[in-house]
């Protein structure tokens, strides 16, 4: 967990890439715009990941993004930076103008939950954001591992499917646990309708897989992301009583192994204080790729 104060302790002062005198525009995106942003986004498909999966499966204008996607262009209509600013704030942009242009954008929606992405983008961010944005809650530091062939076999889990919505009422505890250790809000509490909806919706879109034995959940992840380039996982959750036994890993291996037959990598985020899932990730075969900070937001 890093502190507001040492957030704003490491933050950089603006400094912008300027390229001549021409002014950044920023404006809404819309599904016309669609092969231009994946096409931006492509160029780094490890890091623009969440983006792509969201546009993949809701298209640039939907509800289920929560959130606007927004494009800063140059005077020629050329595309600097691409974000989506809403409950969840991502970002990607090719200079620190764009950067500072999309900070600004951000301060108009006050309901964010939180700004996620590498360590030096979103100090950045940070430094154009802070003054007149939402107020700092909480920041913690997150390391991205990332999985390429070829992946250790290790004993089958005949066990391992995909969940179902009969599964929902022993996914949604789990997952709200996980999310309450990470972000300090447990979506139980705060939005369980919308909590409900979200699990159920990923249970159908088939990316929630579990391990349930005699009406225990022994493991469950999800597949937030899913693209050619990466698939992304979160809320790996191995039951307390079962860790150290193997489950998590054979389960873990098992499923990548089916993932990466048709995407180019796997990849997640884990928190920096948790060396035990660092360990657990670099056996199964990931490695370390980068830092990333997410900032959670106070909601006025």
């Amino acid at each position: 967990m890093v502190t507001a104060t040492a957030m704003r302790m490491t933050s950089v002062p603006p400094g912008l890439l300027l390229r001549g005198t021409e002014q950044l525009t920023v404006s809404s995106l819309g599904e016309e715009h669609r092969a231009e942003v994946m096409e931006f986004l492509s160029a780094r498909p490890i890091h623009t990941v969440m983006m792509v999966g969201l546009i993949r499966d809701n298209g640039l204008v939907s509800e289920h993004n929560r959130g606007t996607f927004y494009g800063c262009r140059t005077e020629d209509g050329e595309l600097e930076g691409v974000g989506l600013i809403g409950h969840a704030t991502l970002l990607e942009t090719r200079t620190d103008r764009a950067l500072a242009a999309l900070a600004r954008q951000a301060q108009a929606y006050t309901r964010t939950h939180m700004i996620m992405g590498e360590q030096e983008r979103i100090s950045k961010f940070w430094s154009h954001y802070a003054e007149d944005g939402q107020e700092m809650r909480l920041a913690c530091r997150e390391l991205l591992f990332e999985l390429k062939p070829p992946v250790a076999v290790r004993e089958e889990v005949f066990e391992l499917r995909r969940a179902t919505a009969r599964d929902l009422e022993l996914i949604m505890p789990a997952q709200a646990q996980m999310a309450f250790e990470e972000s300090g809000v447990n979506p139980l509490e705060v939005d369980p309708e919308g909590f409900r909806r979200r699990c159920l919706r990923r249970i159908e879109q088939g990316r929630t897989w579990v391990l349930i034995e005699d009406g225990r959940l022994l493991f469950k992840t999800e597949i937030v992301s899913d693209t050619p380039d990466v698939n992304y996982l979160e809320g790996i959750y191995v039951d307390p009583d079962e860790r150290g036994k193997g489950y998590g890993l054979q389960c873990l291996s098992q499923l990548t192994r089916m993932l990466l037959r048709h995407t180019r990598s796997v990849c997640i985020l884990v928190n920096e204080r948790n060396t035990a899932a660092h360990a657990f990730y670099r056996k199964a075969g990931f490695k370390f790729r980068c830092v990333y900070d997410t900032i959670f937001l106070a909601q006025k």
